[in-house]
C-alpha cells in the first residue's frame, strides 16, 4: 500500500548545484510497492501492489522546492494466495472496483542527512486523503545506464493505520487480538529515469 510508497529517491542530491530543475519519471518495470501487516497477532503477511507510476521534479539548487506525485495500481495486489487477494480487492478492504488506485502528492520535502529525506504529502486511498510522512533513503548520485538514460534509485518507508483510510474490516479473537492488524508498514523501492531536455 500507498504509497504508496513513494518513491522519492530523487531527492538524493543527485546533480551538480546551479542546474535548473529536472523532471524524472518513475520506471514501473524497476519500481515496486510492498506492504506488511500482522495476521492473528502472531505472523506477518507481506504482499505487493500493482505497477507504480508517477513523476518527480528535482530542484538541485533548493531541495525544498522539489516535488513528487505517484500512483499505485491496487488491482494488481499479490500476496501469493488467490483467495486472500480476492478478498483484499473486495469492499471489505480496498474495493478496487470503486477505488482502483492509491495516490501520493508531496507537500513538503526536508533533508535530514546525506542522501536521507522526509517527504510529507497527501496519501489518498479508498477516497480518503490523509497526510503521511515518508522516510526516504536514496542513491548518492545518478548513473548513466547502458542505453543512454540517467537514473536514480532509492527506498521510501512509512507506517499507516488502515482504518484511517476506511479499510475497516476486522474480527476480534477471544484474547482481544485482531485477525488483521491495523498498522500497515509500506515500502516503495523506486527507480527514476530523467526526462530528456525538451521532452513532453
Amino acid at each position: 500500500m500507498r504509497r504508496l510508497a513513494v518513491v522519492l529517491a530523487i531527492i538524493c542530491g543527485a546533480a551538480s548545484a546551479g542546474q535548473a530543475a529536472s523532471t524524472w519519471e518513475i520506471d514501473p518495470a524497476h519500481t515496486s510497492a510492498h506492504f506488511a501487516v500482522k495476521h492473528l497477532m502472531v505472523s506477518t503477511v507481506r504482499g505487493t501492489m500493482g505497477p507504480v507510476t508517477g513523476t518527480a521534479v528535482f530542484d538541485e539548487a533548493d531541495i525544498t522546492k522539489s516535488s513528487v506525485q505517484a500512483t499505485v495500481d491496487v488491482a494488481g495486489i499479490d500476496t501469493r494466495e488467490p483467495k486472500r487477494d480476492a478478498h483484499l480487492k473486495a469492499p471489505d478492504f480496498f474495493d478496487v472496483a470503486k477505488f482502483p488506485t492509491i495516490t501520493f502528492k508531496s507537500k513538503k520535502i526536508e533533508s535530514v542527512a546525506p542522501d536521507k529525506f522526509k517527504i510529507t504529502g497527501d496519501l489518498t486511498m479508498r477516497g480518503v486523503t490523509k497526510e503521511v510522512t515518508l522516510d526516504v533513503a536514496g542513491t548518492p548520485k545518478p548513473i548513466n545506464d547502458p542505453f543512454g538514460k540517467v537514473r536514480l534509485g532509492g527506498s521510501a518507508h512509512t507506517r499507516i493505520n488502515r482504518q484511517d483510510f476506511g479499510v475497516n474490516f476486522s474480527k476480534t479473537m477471544d484474547n482481544g487480538g485482531l485477525v488483521v492488524g491495523n498498522d500497515v508498514d509500506v515500502t516503495i523501492d523506486v527507480e527514476l529515469v530523467k526526462k530528456a531536455d525538451g521532452a513532453p
